[in-house]
């Protein structure tokens, strides 16, 4: 079982207790699919914007031993306050220059209520 760490937005931390995403993970749904059911052994939020902690807490979970990092749905889709993060691209790439190739970042955990199936 894959050990993965999950990234979510602090502006929705209030509205959105996390669900989906521990749901999907343990399913190895969604986004999840590619690795199966997986384990979440770390669920932190980005910091604040403009996303001042994503990389540090991607590399702290890492080393605590994630296998993968997830950028939870409600940064780049904006779910549920109704619009995406504007610094998430800039998050990613931050990140994954830090972790490099051997520790996958993935976009996304789960669809957003609005998206068609994937």
């Amino acid at each position: 079982m894959k050990k993965v760490g999950i990234i979510r937005c602090q502006q929705t931390e209030h509205l959105c207790p996390g669900t989906a995403d521990f749901k999907a993970a343990k399913a190895g749904k969604f986004k999840f699919e590619p690795f199966g059911p997986c384990e979440v052994i770390g669920f932190v939020s980005c910091g604040g914007c403009p996303g001042k902690q994503a990389v540090a807490r991607s590399a702290e979970m890492v080393k605590r031993g994630t296998e993968v990092i997830f950028m939870a749905t409600c940064i780049c889709k904006g779910t549920p306050i109704g619009f995406a993060c504007p610094h998430w691209e800039a998050m990613r790439n931050a990140i994954e220059k830090k972790l490099g190739p051997n520790t996958p970042l993935v976009i996304g955990t789960h669809p957003a209520p609005d998206d068609k199936k994937e």
